[in-house]
């Protein structure tokens, strides 16, 4: 069974650097049939996609957080992490990492409508507030 899970802080103060770690069991971060992903959802909005590691390492990042985000992996623990810098009270969400099927890997990158249906498993997501 493939699980999901997300650790870090649950509170980041302004202007700090964000960082959370997806621990994978189940399947391995760098066979090529997936990638994985980190996903955020904020009080009373919808997903937004934040950028996605490939099995070979390679990384891309949502145009609007690609300044501030970096997304890197440890195949030796099978993690794979998320840093987000220079946060502010709007980047306090729920923030999830995912794993997606390959063949979908073009429609997350496009923002493709449904494309979160190319995403097969899910962390249960942590909760980042930024305060101070």
């Amino acid at each position: 069974q493939v699980q999901l899970q997300e650790s870090g802080p649950g509170l980041v103060k302004p202007s700090q650097t964000l960082s959370l770690t997806c621990t994978v069991s189940g399947a391995s971060i760098t066979t090529s049939d997936y990638a994985w992903s980190w996903i955020r959802q904020s009080p009373g909005k919808g997903l937004e996609w934040m950028g996605i590691i490939d099995y070979d390492g390679s990384t891309h990042s949502s145009p609007s957080l690609k300044s501030r985000t970096s997304i890197s992996r440890d195949s030796s623990q099978n993690q794979f992490s998320l840093q987000l810098k220079s946060v502010t009270p709007e980047d306090s969400a729920v923030y999830y990492c995912a794993r997606v099927l390959r063949a979908r890997t073009i429609e997350v990158l496009a923002s493709t409508p449904g494309a979160y249906y190319g995403m097969d498993y899910w962390g249960k997501g942590t909760l980042v507030t930024v305060s101070s």
